[in-house]
């Protein structure tokens, strides 16, 4: 099986926050003075709600109704606090742009459309992808394999020619695997462990410099 393209995951593998998600939103909790959410209520209101767009239905489930604070302006000031959290790991752009000298390049990232795309605005990356994939505007999300169809539709190859490059052993390494492509798993510490069908492993921190060389070790 050969390599004809490469997808990515963005969130922890190509770009990591400066800060965990318990003090984002509790800055943007501040920024708008709505009373206090903790993660563990954000993240069961957001398995309850495919968020396509923003995280507005999110917070309008965890928000009360006397809050006196607009979902939307929190969805934002949220929104706000991850873009300016995250910056790319060492060496990233190098490592698209010496990738797309041999394949096409894919970026296929879960979330909303509008937060995921402040994320790419604040990293200048529009340009950095031949294709572009949110979830938030696909009929599914990974691990489903409709995801890795829809990357491998916007690369022009066949999804078993794909290697794609991401940090979550479900949605990622599974995602990938079961869809038919090879996964390729990106590790660091304190990370998830690696999973056992990633057909291999590559420490973050070395990410730009070794990828290419593990690519090609694959064909």
């Amino acid at each position: 099986m050969r390599t004809r393209a490469v997808g990515f995951d963005l969130d922890h593998t190509l770009a990591v926050p400066d800060r965990d998600r318990h003090r984002i939103l509790a800055a943007a909790v501040d920024d708008v003075d709505a009373p206090p959410i903790t993660r563990e209520e954000y993240l069961s209101a957001h398995r309850d709600d495919h968020a396509a767009v923003t995280r507005s239905p999110i917070f309008e489930a965890v928000l009360p109704a006397d809050a006196g604070v607009s979902p939307d302006a929190l969805a934002s000031a949220y929104r706000r606090r991850i873009a300016d959290a995250l910056a790319p790991i060492p060496g990233a752009r190098d490592l698209l742009d010496g990738l797309r000298a041999d394949y096409p390049v894919g970026l296929l990232t879960n979330g909303p459309v509008k937060a995921q795309g402040d994320k790419l605005d604040e990293l200048d990356w529009w340009t950095a992808f031949d294709a572009t994939l949110v979830t938030g505007q696909l009929p599914a999300g990974k691990p489903d394999r409709r995801a890795f169809d829809a990357l491998a539709g916007a690369l022009g190859v066949a999804v078993e020619d794909v290697v794609y490059v991401g940090d979550e052993p479900v949605a990622d390494v599974e995602g990938a695997t079961n869809a038919g492509a090879r996964a390729i798993q990106v590790v660091w510490p304190d990370g998830p462990d690696p999973h056992p069908a990633a057909a291999a492993v590559v420490d973050r921190e070395h990410l730009a410099r070794d990828l290419g060389d593990v690519i090609r070790s694959l064909d």
